[in-house]
Order: structure tokens, then sequence, then C-alpha cells
């Protein structure tokens, strides 16, 4: 049995994957044969085309506009993606957002705080937990995994967007705390840990990291990452790769987390 032909009735939830990393996360899904709810904020456009690549690759796609920060919507998230799709077998928690304005640590105001923090970490959290009551609803169905997305930002300060560093430290111990309480049930949750991704958010500073990672050795691997890098270790994981880990963290940063003198 091939490997798409063996996922055809498995289902992920992929948020904020119209475009970069989620795009390709969903893609690879898709080529293994996946259906995948498809998530999307605003851009309805970039979304239909990452709909047309998931179906190219092989998967099932599905639209389903929320705003992970809003409850009625994560709900909605959920629910139609077991209508139309089935049971979900994976969650990919990956929308996220960076503050609309770098401010220094000093000068960054409540509102930024609160807008990162309620995408990038209170809608994770709780989108798991939904999720998380679903899959303990379906106990026969194997193989069953929470990902989130995280980022070198969780342990590597930057003072002119402290906001979503703290977002992301938090989905560090998020990731353990829902892989403590799941791990009984077979559900494991995993965190991925980008590096310097060539995405739209770092498009504003290309320039920056093509000094620092081509010149100056930023990274021990000299090239940005890609987002199929990052998807290739989530298609790992939802095949059951990682089947005796949970908790972990999964780095794909170019070397960027070892110390080096």
């Amino acid at each position: 049995m091939s490997a798409a032909s063996s996922n055809s009735s498995r289902t992920a939830i992929v948020s904020g994957a119209s475009r970069g990393i989620g795009r390709a996360i969903a893609v690879g899904l898709a080529g293994r044969g996946m259906g995948i709810a498809i998530n999307y904020h605003a851009n309805r456009s970039a979304a239909e085309e990452a709909a047309a690549l998931v179906e190219q690759a092989g998967g099932r796609a599905l639209l389903v506009q929320a705003d992970v920060a809003q409850d009625e919507d994560r709900a909605r998230l959920l629910q139609q993606t077991v209508a139309e799709l089935g049971p979900v077998d994976l969650l990919v928690n990956n929308a996220g957002v960076a503050p609309k304005v770098r401010a220094d640590l000093l000068e960054a105001t409540p509102e930024s705080f609160d807008a990162v923090l309620a995408t990038n970490l209170k809608g994770p959290y709780f989108l798991s937990q939904i999720v998380a009551r679903h899959m303990l609803e379906q106990p026969d169905r194997p193989n069953r995994s929470i990902v989130n997305i995280g980022s070198i930002s969780a342990y590597a300060a930057s003072i002119n967007r402290g906001e979503y560093c703290v977002a992301k430290a938090g989905m560090a111990m998020m990731t353990a705390l829902f892989a403590t309480r799941l791990a009984e049930a077979g559900i494991n949750v995993y965190e991925v840990r980008p590096g310097i991704i060539e995405t739209d958010m770092t498009a504003a500073v290309k320039q920056k990291y093509d000094r620092l990672i081509l010149e100056q050795g930023l990274t021990p691997i000299r090239r940005w990452g890609r987002p199929e890098d990052i998807a290739r270790a989530v298609v790992a994981i939802a095949e059951g790769a990682f089947a005796y880990s949970t908790g972990e963290v999964i780095n794909v940063d170019g070397g960027f987390h070892l110390h080096r003198l």
C-alpha cells in the first residue's frame, strides 16, 4: 500500500496555511494523501492557490476562513473540518503574526502585545484544547499528533519584537503541557522550531540576514531556511517517524541553536 493510499482517510488542520510555511506544510501532507483543512484569516486568493496545490499533490482541500484568536472561529474551524473531511488526526498550529511595528522593548504598547499573543499563543492553546477533546472522542484512530510551529525567538531575544518572543516562549511550554496531558491517550505533541526562514514575514529584513548568514556565518549551514524544510519535519511526524517521542523540540534552523566558540 502506498503512503498516499494509507493516509487517504486521515485529516489535518493547518492553521495559517494560505502562504509560506503553512502552505508548504499543507502541500507536503497532501503529498501523503491527507485531507487538509486550509485555515486562513483574510487572504482568500492565497488560500485558493494553496488549495489548488494541495489537490495537485494528491490531497483533499477544504478552505476554512477563521481567526484563531477568536473563540467562535476556532470552534467553527473544527466543526467544519470534521463535517466535511472527517475526524482530525493532526493539528498543525502554524498561524502567527509579527508586531505591526517593531518597537523597542521600552516603547512597545499593550495593544501590540495583546494582538500578537492572541494569535500566536492564546489561539493555538485553545485550538489545541478543543482538537484534543475531539481526538479523545476518537480513541481507535492511531498516530494522532499536535504540532506547534515555534521559533528560535523562544530563546533568542529580539528587543524590538518582545511580544513575539514571549509568545513563542509560551508556545514551548504549551508543547510540554499538552504532551504531558495527552501522552496516555496516545496523542503526541511536538514543537518544530524554525530558524530564519525565507517567507513574507522575513522579507523586510532580507538584506540584514543575507549578510549575517552568508557572510558572517550566523548559522553553520550557510543558507536561508525554506518553508519546505519545515514541511518535511511535519510530514515525518505525521507519518509516525517519532512515535516514541513527545514534547520534543525539533530544531529546523541550520544549526542556529548550537553554541560555538
